[in-house]
């Protein structure tokens, strides 16, 4: 395990420790080699390494708020220039990036230092991450369990104390997801407050960030407050905090909250109890402690943005495989892709260009109507997931489901399942275990998962809050109190993480 109790400390903290000259930068990276090398085999959270690179950067004297300290990068959209970026797809097994992305390289400044990429599911499209590509990430709780997606190689890595912060992005709830099924705290920004560029104004029409998975909140509010400003080319801005988000994650609020809940789908589908239990258990608590708690569905049509936030999804990988023929140089068939995925290309190539910006306009109205909805409550709270997690391979696709998806793809017919009302049916099924999480990302608003309960089988639940856009800050106060409470999840308790 090394010189010194690696894993039982934080980013601030192994900072912390290489800045007073307790330990070297060295002792740290070993460290954590050693435990990406002892857990991987069994978790496999992480698709490539960097040790040489990281043995390079630790030589220079690097200085910055997490200067030494070791990061994993998530492998899709973080690009690090000369590394592979395969985004989860054996059409992407032999690419490599041309330039840093713009994240990157705002969190190379940090001086954080590189030691590899995560595992996806392919282009990040998954609430689970199993690839066909890479293989299965696993739940660190339990290896028979998945740890999400679709940052769930990141969940996983950090959850096993590989590294205490793991890149991630969060176009529908990735970020979010795996911190809930991974006893962690996840936070997606404010759309625009982190970078996109430099090849992208926008990923996903704005509703994917980029941030990471930590294990504690002041990790999660310093590294938002080194990479979060202005950025030329974005397609979206927020106007910036004259704080920093460390400085309320470490400050108590001292004021009455009006808190919003709600434990029903937004799809009218099953919520498990244990997922409702974990709601009622903290707005008890927060009640107890003079809150205003209030049950209120937001002022929404969920299904409505379910089906838009899915005709977005055809639109953009429809637009990742024909962009991808450039960027490979060949044409990409279908043999070249999951099943799935092709599927979702030829119905973004069915779609017209005024179905999508119908799609875009249900967004704008979902914003709108949140906004007003937060003039009145302070926070809007739900469950992170609908269920626990799901056993590795649980939700794989049928024989039926496969069959279908094996004609359509063949024979290009997907044009043919809009008309008998199938995209309904894709965004009731494939939103069925993660129906809360999408809202944030349409209406760009800021969302937390917060690691507070634990169901009976012994793996962690989230419970999710939004705020207004751009109160991030309200966010990590909250967190911040919540961090202190006997409710959080203490994840050095974890089967994986216990065992030296």
């Amino acid at each position: 395990m090394g010189t010194f109790p690696y894993r039982q400390y934080d980013g601030v903290g192994l900072a912390e420790l290489i800045q007073t000259k307790q330990v070297k930068k060295e002792e740290v990276l070993e460290a954590a080699i050693t435990e990406i090398e002892k857990w991987n085999p069994s978790l496999h959270a992480v698709i490539h390494t960097m040790y040489d690179q990281a043995k390079r950067t630790i030589a220079k004297d690097e200085t910055g708020t997490f200067a030494g300290v070791p990061i994993l990068l998530k492998d899709i959209t973080q690009e690090i220039k000369g590394e592979p970026l395969t985004s989860g797809s054996k059409a992407f097994a032999s690419y490599k990036a041309k330039q840093d992305s713009e994240y990157v390289r705002r969190v190379r400044n940090t001086g954080a230092v590189f030691v590899g990429q995560t595992n996806v599911p392919e282009f990040a499209l998954m609430g689970i991450t199993e690839p066909a590509f890479h293989g299965p990430t696993r739940n660190p709780w339990n290896m028979e369990y998945t740890p999400g997606g679709s940052s769930g190689g990141s969940g996983a890595a950090v959850a096993s104390g590989m590294v205490p912060i793991a890149g991630a992005n969060d176009g529908g709830g990735s970020i979010r997801i795996p911190a809930a099924y991974c006893g962690l705290f996840g936070m997606k920004p404010t759309r625009g407050r982190t970078p996109a560029g430099p090849t992208h104004g926008r990923h996903w029409q704005g509703a994917s960030v980029d941030h990471v998975l930590t294990r504690s909140v002041r990790d999660s509010a310093a590294i938002l407050d080194e990479i979060s400003g202005y950025e030329k080319g974005n397609a979206f801005s927020v106007s910036p905090h004259p704080l920093r988000y460390m400085q309320y994650s470490q400050t108590p609020n001292e004021s009455p909250l009006t808190i919003a809940f709600s434990t029903t789908s937004p799809l009218g589908t099953e919520v498990d109890g244990d997922c409702k239990e974990a709601v009622l258990n903290l707005m008890k608590k927060l009640e107890k402690e003079g809150h205003r708690v209030i049950e209120k569905t937001a002022p929404v049509d969920g299904k409505a943005l379910a089906k838009s936030y899915l005709t977005m999804y055809f639109g953009e990988v429809a637009a990742t495989l024909y962009s991808a023929e450039e960027q490979l140089g060949k044409k990409v068939t279908r043999h070249d892709v999951e099943p799935a995925t092709w599927l979702l290309h030829l119905m973004g190539k069915a779609t017209s260009a005024q179905e999508f910006v119908l799609s875009l306009r249900e967004w704008d109205k979902a914003a709108f109507q949140m906004e007003t909805f937060f003039e009145q409550y302070d926070f809007y709270v739900t469950p992170t997931t609908a269920f626990p997690p799901a056993k590795i391979g649980e939700l794989e696709q049928s024989k039926g489901e496969k069959m279908l998806i094996s004609l359509v793809n063949q024979f290009g017919v997907a044009h043919l399942l809009k008309k008998v009302g199938f995209v309904d049916k894709i965004a009731e099924t494939s939103l069925l275990r993660t129906p809360f999480t999408q809202l944030a990302n349409l209406t760009g608003q800021p969302a937390m998962s917060v690691p507070v309960y634990m169901t009976k089988e012994g793996l962690p639940c989230g419970v999710q809050f939004m705020a207004a856009r751009g109160k991030e800050d309200r966010l990590y106060q909250l967190a911040g109190m919540l961090e202190k409470t006997e409710l959080w999840i203490d994840i050095t308790k974890n089967p994986t993480f216990s065992k030296i």
